[in-house]
C-alpha cells in the first residue's frame, strides 16, 4: 500500500476538526472558570454572618432610702475670733530697757511685758516727794500763826480782818498739800507704768520693739504699738446669715444658749460644741445678712483666730426624713437628680429636693418614695431608658471618722432585668 496517496476530502476533515475543537475547549475554559470564581465571590459576599451576641447590660447597685429620726441643722460658714483683744501700748515715753516674754507664749493678766527706764521717773517721783514736805511746813507755820491770831482777838490786839488772812493762809497752805500729794501719786504711777504688764491672759503675739527702742506714750493709735494678746478660752466663731436663714432659726425657736457644732476644714465630723451667744441687731442693707455669733470651751488653746470653720446650728426638732449617699445625687444641669431602677430593670431619673448631711449622708426633702431602688454605686453607667442588671445594697449612717456609707450587696441577691 503506498502510504503517500493522496488522502481524500471525507477523510481529511476529521483531522482538521481535532485542533479546533481544541482550541474552542480552551476558550470556554477561559471564560468558565472567571465566570466561576465571580459566581463563588458573589455567593461569599450576598451569603449573611453569623448574628454577633449582645452585651449584658451594666450591673449596679440599688437600695431603698434610709428612713431615720434626724435632727435637721442648717449650715453656716465662719471664721473663729478672739473673746477679748488687746493691743499693748505705753504709758510713759522712754527707752525699753528689759522684754520678759517669749513670741507667742500663753502669758497670765498681771505677767510683766516690758521695762521701760525708770530712772527719770524715779527722779521725778523724788521732787514730787519734797514738794509734799515743803506743802507740809508751809501748812505748819499757817496754822501756828492762826492759832495765835485766835488768842489775841478776845484783847482786840489783832484785828478780825488779820484773823480772816490767816484763816485762808491756812486753807492755801491745806490745798498745796493734797496737791504735792497728788503730783506724788502722778509720779508713783509713772514709775508703774514702766513696767508694762499683760492686761488680760491669752496668747502673746511677737514683740514690735526690741530692747533699746524709743517708746512714746500718747492716746489711742499715738502710742508705739508694742505687742498684741488674744483672749483664747472661751473664743468666738463669728458667721453670716441670710435672712432666710435668720427667719427660719427664729421660728424654730433658735435663740440665745442654743447649740452649735462647729467642725474645721481638715475635719469629717462635727467635734466641736458650743452655744449661740450674740445675734446682731439689725441685717446688712447691702448683703441682707445678719451677722451672729457662738462660743466655744477652747481649754487646750487648740482654736486660734482666723480659723474657718463649718457650723450647723438646728434648726426644729427631730423629723423623720429619708437619706441617701451624696455620690447617689446627680447633676442635670440647675437640677438634683437620683437615678432609680423598675421592676423591669429600666433606669429612670427622679428630681429631687436636697437637705443637709447627717451622718454622712443626704438628706431627701422631696421626690422620692422608701419603695424606690436608688442607685447608690455605678450611676456612670446607668443612663435613664436603658436596662441594667441589680445588686441589692443597704444604706448605712456613716460613723464619725469611717468613710464608707455603702455595705457591699449581699452574695445571691443579683438579679437580672427582664
Amino acid at each position: 500500500m503506498n502510504m503517500l496517496a493522496p488522502i481524500s476530502e471525507a477523510q481529511a476533515q476529521p483531522v482538521e476538526a481535532a485542533p479546533r475543537r481544541a482550541t474552542l475547549w480552551k476558550r470556554a475554559m477561559w471564560i468558565a472558570v472567571p465566570v466561576a470564581i465571580l459566581a463563588g465571590g458573589y455567593e461569599l459576599v450576598q451569603r449573611p454572618n453569623p448574628a454577633m451576641a449582645a452585651p449584658p447590660p451594666p450591673t449596679v447597685t440599688v437600695a431603698a432610702p434610709l428612713q431615720r429620726e434626724v435632727t435637721e441643722w442648717d449650715d453656716y460658714v465662719g471664721r473663729f475670733e478672739p473673746s477679748r483683744s488687746v493691743e499693748v501700748r505705753p504709758r510713759v515715753s522712754g527707752a525699753v530697757v528689759a522684754i520678759h516674754f517669749t513670741d507667742g507664749q500663753i502669758v497670765k493678766a498681771g505677767q510683766p511685758l516690758f521695762t521701760i527706764d525708770p530712772r527719770p521717773y524715779a527722779a521725778a517721783l523724788a521732787e514730787a516727794r519734797a514738794g509734799i514736805a515743803t506743802a507740809n511746813s508751809d501748812l505748819a507755820l499757817a496754822r501756828a500763826d492762826y492759832e495765835r491770831a485766835l488768842k489775841l482777838v478776845d484783847v482786840d490786839a489783832v484785828s478780825k480782818s488779820e484773823v480772816d488772812r490767816l484763816k485762808a493762809r491756812v486753807q492755801a497752805a491745806s490745798a498745796g498739800l493734797a496737791a504735792a500729794q497728788a503730783r506724788v501719786r502722778a509720779r508713783e504711777l509713772d514709775m508703774e507704768f514702766t513696767v508694762i504688764r499683760a492686761p488680760i491672759g491669752g496668747r502673746i503675739s511677737d514683740r514690735k520693739i526690741d530692747v533699746g527702742n524709743l517708746v512714746a506714750a500718747g492716746e489711742g493709735a499715738n502710742a508705739t504699738l508694742l505687742t498684741t494678746i488674744n483672749a483664747l478660752d472661751p473664743i468666738y466663731f463669728s458667721f453670716d446669715g441670710s435672712e432666710a436663714l435668720f427667719l427660719k432659726a427664729k421660728r424654730a425657736g433658735a435663740g440665745p444658749a442654743s447649740p452649735v457644732e462647729i467642725r474645721l476644714q481638715d475635719e469629717g465630723d462635727y467635734r466641736w460644741k458650743g452655744k449661740l451667744d450674740f445675734t446682731d441687731n439689725g441685717l446688712d442693707q447691702k448683703s441682707g445678712t445678719i451677722r451672729g455669733r457662738a462660743v466655744l470651751s477652747n481649754p487646750a488653746l487648740f482654736l486660734t483666730p482666723g480659723m474657718f470653720g463649718n457650723m450647723r446650728l438646728a434648726s426644729g426638732g427631730t423629723t423623720s426624713a429619708m437619706m441617701v449617699p451624696d455620690t447617689a445625687i446627680v447633676t442635670d444641669q440647675a437640677r438634683k437628680t437620683v437615678l432609680v431602677v423598675g421592676k423591669d430593670g429600666t433606669v429612670s431619673s427622679k428630681a429631687v429636693l436636697l437637705g443637709p448631711v447627717v451622718d454622712g449622708l443626704r438628706v431627701i426633702r422631696g421626690g422620692l418614695t422608701p419603695a424606690d431602688r436608688v442607685v447608690i454605686t455605678g450611676t456612670q453607667m446607668a443612663m435613664p431608658g436603658t436596662k441594667v442588671q441589680t445588686l441589692v445594697g443597704t444604706i448605712k449612717p456613716v460613723a464619725p471618722g469611717a468613710a464608707p456609707s455603702i455595705a457591699p450587696p449581699t452574695p445571691g441577691q443579683a438579679t437580672l432585668a427582664q
